[in-house]
């Protein structure tokens, strides 16, 4: 079985050594639209792969940074980044150009680390990412799966994201939480039917 929760943000770039000049030379935006799609190998208390509201804290975190932010590739000059760190309060720096693919890619590892360092206590079973698609535009999409993490090399620590935007995440410390491997914890379940 597959579920699927759709996130959305509004996101600024330039994606360097692409063929279109507008997008290689010009900072523009998309409305984006992220899916992500979870299966597990059993069902929880609930009767669910996962209960939605599950996904309100560090994925929903994870994915609003990236809204009415600009993502900066860490390649761009110094020059740059220091202008785009001075102009705006939300920004996010990351190891890959910030094309479809590469948000699809970079939030499927990002997320998929959630999942695996986030203590469920509902009965869930092996709850996995499938995969995740990022919609650019309202006609395309790229979607990434587990076996496309080879296409690049990246970690968590390669990922910087502004005061501003940690200043807004539920949890203060979840970043670091993240790449320290500490369980994110979410709340035992009193069963009504035993």
């Amino acid at each position: 079985m597959l579920i699927r929760k759709l996130y959305k943000f509004e996101g600024s770039h330039i994606v360097r050594d692409c063929s279109s000049d507008r997008c290689k030379q010009s900072i523009h935006g998309h409305s984006y639209t992220v899916e992500i799609f979870l299966t597990s190998n059993k069902l929880d208390n609930g009767q669910m792969i996962v209960d939605f509201g599950l996904l309100k804290g560090t994925v929903r975190d994870i994915i609003d940074s990236f809204d009415h932010s600009y993502s900066l590739w860490n390649k761009e000059s110094d020059e740059f980044k220091y202008f785009i760190k001075q102009q705006s309060a939300r920004w996010a720096e990351i190891p890959v150009s910030p094309s479809a693919e590469m948000y699809s890619l970079m939030f499927l590892y990002i997320l998929d680390k959630v999942i695996a360092n986030t203590e469920f206590n509902n009965g869930e079973g092996e709850i996995k990412l499938y995969s995740v698609r990022v919609h650019e535009t309202s006609t395309g999409y790229a979607e990434s799966f587990r076996e496309d993490l080879n296409l690049w090399n990246f970690k968590l620590v390669d990922i910087v994201f502004s005061e501003q935007i940690r200043n807004e995440w539920k949890d203060k410390d979840m970043w670091f939480n993240l790449i320290k491997g500490i369980k994110f914890k979410n709340p035992i379940i009193d069963l009504t039917y035993q």
